[in-house]
């Protein structure tokens, strides 16, 4: 008999293998952070034994959620001024720049990653502030503060990292001993800082690195001025150059509107390419998807898919990799990735009104072994094989939302959420057990969050952005002026 570091044994286990493999009373052992067995709980009881046995009975034991798209900072700033005109938009951009220390990056990295783990996610991408429009990448301190703050929690995140759009400078405000001192940042300082924060993080722990550059768009090269316009094709393309001699995923926010086609012509594409939303893109678009291998980050629950849609349908059915991110947390909605399968299942059967489109089981694709593949980490997560890393997620299934325990899978897919997950593994580690952080003060870590948010409101004047706006009762729409909070 081998002695191993883990046992999980009981449960209905969802491998996602290539067979995609669902085993009733099933098992897996871990020893030094990988797996090394799967099978039926007989033959794992009669050939492993462990120090350390969780017993799943009742359960789905599944592989750790990827949620390929979401943003660091938002956690503290979420439903701020979110229904009072463009105020959210408004708040992240100066709270990216001027408003936010290297403490709120630390909380709100903490809280972000806290929630993740809650909700069974294993391994997030977190742009550093706004993606398409503001990064936190003028000192190396905040992302640096992120990433201590990530770290401390124990998940896996691919951090993504880069310049802003041009004009440059921009004005960002330094803060040191609480106090800022603020001064132009050029696209030289951020790229400057980009990198050292991948020299510094990429590939340390549970952390990686990616590089982002804005998404050009036809209004960009409409309105922006010839020089700022060729300033940026330049930018892009030297912090594509970068990304492929680092060997790191490569990642733009908000592909819109001829930005694919454009993309394409600049060179940037690949299947080391994330693109994020992809709403509205022509049928030639989707062919240069697939041709060229880019993956994509369908966020169904964004208000971009409000906006536009995604054709996450036509991409799959093209050959390209489609996985689901949660554009969390901003500014309504969460980490939750149950959450977002399900919104990503109505979102396309309401579109082509048919409920035979896209099955439950893509959708859990979409958010493991797809992702994994998507971020190019296929090799060591999505599913639970042996030789993978151990990144487990056990859901507790006796629930009266979830009962009976007939059709685990289906009753996973169609009504779970974030809160039934029971049991977190991470590299073979118990994080999350009976709900419960093991490593962490949850109590500490909500209460500085709230610490340093209304340090936020306070240093901002943003009192009056936390109210409730005009609108918010009686009314079956917002109106088109809204006045101040209430």
């Amino acid at each position: 008999m081998r002695h191993v570091d883990l046992i999980i044994i009981g449960g209905t286990v969802l491998t996602m293998d290539g067979s995609r493999r669902v085993l009733d009373k099933g098992a897996l052992a871990v020893h030094e952070g990988r797996i090394v067995a799967v099978g039926h709980a007989v033959e794992i009881d009669r050939e492993y034994q462990a120090e350390r046995q969780i017993d799943a009975s009742g359960k789905v034991v599944m592989p750790g959620m990827i949620d390929v798209h979401a943003h660091a900072g938002h956690g503290l700033i979420k439903t701020m001024g979110m229904e009072q005109g463009n105020h959210w938009e408004e708040i992240c951009n100066a709270a990216y720049t001027v408003g936010s220390t290297p403490e709120f990056w630390f909380a709100e990295a903490r809280l972000a990653a806290l929630e993740r783990l809650r909700f069974g996610v294993t391994t997030g991408v977190s742009l550093l502030g706004g993606g398409d429009t503001i990064m936190r990448t003028d000192d190396v301190a905040y992302g640096s503060a992120h990433c201590e703050g990530v770290a401390e929690i124990g998940t896996r995140s691919v951090v993504a990292v880069g310049p802003t759009r041009p004009p440059h400078p921009r004005t960002y405000a330094s803060w040191h001993d609480g106090k800022a001192s603020e001064g132009p940042v050029t696209y030289e300082e951020q790229l400057i800082v980009s990198r050292k924060l991948l020299e510094m993080w990429h590939g340390r722990g549970r952390l990686n690195i990616a590089l982002l550059t804005p998404v050009l768009r036809d209004e960009h090269q409409r309105d922006m001025s010839a020089a700022d316009y060729e300033a940026a094709v330049a930018q892009t393309k030297t912090v594509r150059a970068l990304s492929r001699e680092a060997g790191v995923v490569f990642t733009q926010d908000g592909h819109w509107k001829g930005s694919v086609s454009r993309a394409e012509t600049l060179g940037i594409l690949g299947p080391d390419a994330l693109l994020s939303h992809a709403i509205d893109i022509t049928p030639e678009e989707i062919r240069i998807i697939a041709d060229t291998g880019t993956r994509i980050a369908h966020n169904p629950s964004a208000i971009a898919s409000i906006l536009g849609r995604c054709p996450a349908i036509e991409l799959i059915e093209a050959g390209a990799v489609v996985a689901i991110g949660s554009d969390a947390t901003a500014p309504d909605r969460s980490a939750d990735m149950f959450r977002h399968m399900q919104q990503c299942m109505h979102y396309h059967r309401t579109h082509f009104r048919d409920p035979s489109v896209l099955p439950p089981g893509k959708a859990l694709e979409m958010v493991t072994i797809d992702a994994a593949t998507a971020l190019g980490l296929d090799r060591d997560l999505g599913s639970l094989e042996v030789g993978k890393k151990a990144d487990i997620v056990v859901v507790d299934m006796m629930r009266p939302h979830l009962a009976p325990y007939q059709m685990p899978i289906f009753r996973l897919s169609y009504f779970a959420n974030g809160n039934d997950v029971d049991t977190v593994v991470i590299d073979g580690q118990v994080l999350l057990e009976g709900g419960r952080p093991l490593l962490t003060d949850l109590d500490e870590v909500v209460a500085e969050a709230d610490r340093q948010a209304c340090l936020l409101i306070e240093r901002m004047g943003l009192e009056k952005m936390i109210g409730q706006p005009h609108g918010f009762f009686g009314h079956a729409r917002y109106p088109k002026h809204q006045g101040d909070s209430q």
